[in-house]
């Protein structure tokens, strides 16, 4: 059995609509009332959220956004390429893995409202790595790209947004 297969059927992944394989593991029992969220969010949040995720060399995950910053974990495998487009135009390519000598990093924040995708760096065979998400995620916070529309308002990264869209 492949260390993905292994993966998947260990910690009973799924497919996730951006790419990639995940599962819940966590859901905050507590509740931020919509009151005390910011106007972005269209009612109640619970604190926190987390899954795991896993990416293999021949998948991506997707240009998307969220209402919420999300921190990311690197579990085992190989490196990950988190591509991060702010609003600002500014592109951020973050590498996570576990050689810290080459740059590489165990957790990273995407701040809410970024567009971002993430795939296996060049030669990665896969990345298992993990998402915290506060206020919780939930599905009608998520936004998938549109290639057109989001190659429009950012031109400069056309070639790679058009890369990691579905």
């Amino acid at each position: 059995m492949s260390p993905i297969q292994k993966l998947i059927q260990q910690f009973g992944l799924q497919p996730h609509p951006e790419g990639g394989w995940y599962c819940q593991t966590y859901k905050s029992s507590e509740v931020i009332t919509a009151s005390a969220l910011p106007e972005r969010f269209n009612g109640d949040r619970v604190f926190s959220t987390a899954i795991y995720f896993l990416l293999g060399k021949e998948n991506f995950s997707a240009f998307h956004r969220i209402k919420s910053d999300e921190c990311w974990h690197f579990y085992s495998g190989d490196p990950l390429e988190v591509f991060i487009i702010h609003p600002n135009g500014l592109l951020e390519i973050i590498r996570m893995g576990n050689d810290l000598d080459d740059g590489q990093r165990f957790q990273y924040i995407v701040p809410a409202n970024c567009w971002f995708a993430s795939r296996p760096a060049a030669g990665s065979e896969y990345c298992f790595v993990g998402c915290t998400v506060s206020p919780g995620f939930e599905f009608y916070d998520f936004e998938l790209a549109d290639a057109g529309k989001l190659s429009s308002e950012y031109p400069q990264h056309a070639v790679l947004i058009n890369s990691l869209c579905r």
